[in-house]
């Protein structure tokens, strides 16, 4: 009777742990343009992809990547997700890119609404939204490990 009832408690815990890691994993959606021939990205490409770190597509057009404000929450699970990294940590590695002379930052924008706006208006734009975001005009892409 005893061992019924830990493996009950396991089996709930394991399952609640489950049920919040696929929450968790919906708390922003990677956009593109709509004409963008992609449809998936790992996330170390994704990741590339924000720092700048891979400035081209397959198609050889630029990756112009948008983010959100720096106080968005959003942005924090995104680049918490992503890269790894605080928002904090990710500004510091601005920072010296900028000191450095090597690069800028994506533009931030400080709404949801203008991210969309920014990637449907640019054939090479990659921006993030939260999951309930409307995304009717452009493309969300699936992310894989």
């Amino acid at each position: 009777m005893n061992k019924t009832i830990h493996f009950l408690i396991a089996t709930v815990f394991l399952l609640g742990s489950g049920l919040l890691t696929a929450q968790a994993g919906t708390a922003y959606r990677i956009i593109v343009n709509a004409d963008n021939p992609v449809s998936s990205l790992t996330r170390d490409q994704a990741s590339k992809m924000f720092l700048k770190k891979t400035a081209r597509w397959e198609n050889g057009s630029p990756v112009l990547p948008v983010d959100l404000s720096s106080k968005s929450e959003v942005r924090e699970k995104f680049s918490r997700e992503i890269h790894g990294r605080s928002v904090a940590s990710i500004k510091n590695y601005w920072q010296q890119q900028i000191f450095s002379g090597r690069n800028t930052p994506p533009p931030e924008k400080a709404s949801e609404a203008e991210v969309i706006s920014y990637v449907k208006a640019n054939p090479g734009a990659i921006g993030y939204v939260s999951a309930s975001a409307e995304v009717d005009e452009v493309k969300t892409l699936e992310i894989n490990d």
